[in-house]
């Protein structure tokens, strides 16, 4: 970075930093919100508590009976928490993911692009991002619960919220917990763009750029699906139960931006338009990442049931086991007849894609309509790595054929395949054209505020930090340019290094 771009970032991290203190200061000055109970938002709390009388008579007290609610409370709120922490976990797989499927020489780039975006994503969704989101406020973006602070402005605590959310249990769950839960979702979803652009984006124009997905990216798009938005409110509700668009999606259209707008790895492609395959340093690490993963995931799609369901949690946890799995197989198979070998990298993206194509109609499908959904995303994530690497767009991990591609189609797929179960009904099961249309509508909307937005947003940061490493910088490794540091300098010497790639 060059000392005048050095000192305009150095710069922009004070003014922000400040912005951070100062608004903490006055928070910490207004009254801390009373936790909801029983379904009801912090506002409805405090105004039962403001009618009751200053005190009840000691034998009044002691006979009123517990709230029949209160194990139910309890129990849900523990699923919720549990849940978050898994999808917290994945945090590690797409680390490992990322790094293995790259060069030894920018391990450490992607290490630390991976930690940091989940630090970036807290602070910035705490101070604005929760409350855009899940706030009050106008049919495309919340304008209430800064920082926090407030009523509980969520939708499901008001009676006119109709999202996928409002019978299972989300009003009785705490703000704290709810927004830890939506968190480690909105950190995943920033964490997508990191393998697209893996291997040549400068440290900190990523930094920027997760604070941007965090600000505005995510969350106005969330709003509409999962905050009580317009396309949650349509007379045919677009719907999305776990996040194949809401998170994947969004991630998979700002890395595609990204990514076209770096351009290629140097090597990646030849004049006369060959493919050259960059293979990954580590198999082992990257298969490890693919189980965590997974893991993660029966986080990911039953802890969005946000209550302890078991009904719920149970086909959801089996759609998901199914999906994946089958992803897995499928993608074996056509490596096998497009490449002439069962590529190892695409058996793992075809699990991935699986598991994120399952991730929208999860509540909704039968185990054998998730069957069909992983197998044609098993097919799709190996034809659609062949595809972007033909029309030159270079994505090291496979990250636009997994959440791209298979974000829409598991979105797409709900539209055919929902069973009639909590009045959901495809296509394929006597719902006619109505809910897949609204999945449409729903796919075409988000896609084109994403890329939209992330256009300005990348060519902001380009023109004000750059977004590309040097020639020099790229050939040597990320990591002495970048980081000043090597993951293995037993193994990866400079002078080696700066011979690879």
């Amino acid at each position: 970075m060059e000392g005048f771009e050095m000192e305009r970032f150095t710069k922009l991290i004070v003014l922000v930093f400040s912005i951070i203190l100062l608004s903490s200061t006055l928070a910490f000055s207004e009254e801390p919100v009373a936790p909801p109970g029983g379904g009801a938002g912090g506002e409805a709390v405090t105004s039962q508590a403001e009618e009751a009388p200053a005190a009840a008579p000691a034998e009044v007290q002691a006979a009123a009976p517990a709230p029949a609610w209160d194990a139910k409370f309890a129990a849900d709120t523990v699923w919720v928490l549990v849940t978050a922490f898994l999808v917290f976990f994945m945090n590690l797989g797409f680390a490992m993911v990322e790094s293995g499927l790259c060069r030894a020489k920018n391990a450490v780039n992607i290490l630390s692009k991976n930690v940091i975006v989940f630090c970036v994503t807290t602070v910035f969704f705490w101070l604005v991002g929760f409350a855009i989101m899940f706030g009050n406020g106008s049919s495309l973006f919340g304008t209430e619960g800064w920082l926090l602070y407030g009523a509980d402005n969520s939708p499901a605590t008001g009676d006119a919220y109709q999202g996928i959310f409002a019978s299972l249990g989300w009003t009785g769950v705490p703000l704290y917990a709810k927004f830890i839960f939506q968190l480690v979702f909105a950190g995943t979803a920033a964490t997508i763009v990191s393998g697209a652009v893996a291997e040549r984006i400068k440290y900190f124009s990523f930094f920027v750029f997760s604070a941007a997905m965090a600000i505005v990216i995510y969350p106005v798009a969330g709003h509409w699906i999962w905050g009580g938005g317009w396309l949650a409110t349509m007379k045919t509700p677009f719907l999305d139960f776990a996040g194949s668009t809401v998170v994947h999606s969004i991630g998979g259209w700002a890395a595609l931006v990204g990514a076209i707008l770096l351009g290629p790895r140097i090597g990646k492609y030849t004049k006369d338009g060959k493919v050259n395959a960059i293979p990954g340093h580590d198999m082992s690490m990257a298969t490890l990442g693919m189980f965590v993963l997974w893991f993660g995931w029966f986080g990911f799609n039953p802890g969005s049931t946000m209550a302890a369901d078991a009904d719920a949690i149970s086909r959801v946890a089996i759609n998901t086991c199914l999906a994946g799995a089958v992803g897995g197989v499928a993608a074996t198979f056509a490596s096998f007849l497009a490449l002439g070998k069962p590529d190892l990298s695409m058996v793992l993206n075809g699990i991935l894609a699986g598991l994120v194509a399952i991730t929208a109609p999860c509540n909704w499908v039968t185990p054998g309509g998730s069957v069909i959904i992983g197998l044609i995303a098993g097919l799709l994530v190996v034809y659609a790595v062949i595809f972007f690497d033909r029309i030159k767009i270079d994505d090291p991990v496979g990250a636009l054929s997994v959440h791209l591609v298979n974000g829409v189609w598991g979105t797409f797929s709900l539209g055919l395949f929902a069973a009639d179960i909590g009045g959901i009904k495809g296509l394929f099961y006597g719902g006619g054209t109505a809910q897949l249309f609204a999945q449409i509508k729903g796919i075409v909307a988000v896609g084109v505020y994403v890329v939209v937005v992330s256009v300005i947003c990348w060519s902001i940061i380009k023109a004000v930090m750059g977004l590309r490493v040097g020639a020099d910088e790229e050939r040597e490794g990320l990591d002495i340019g970048e980081h000043g540091m090597q993951a293995y300098p037993d193994f990866v010497g400079t002078s080696s290094a700066r011979s690879i790639g």
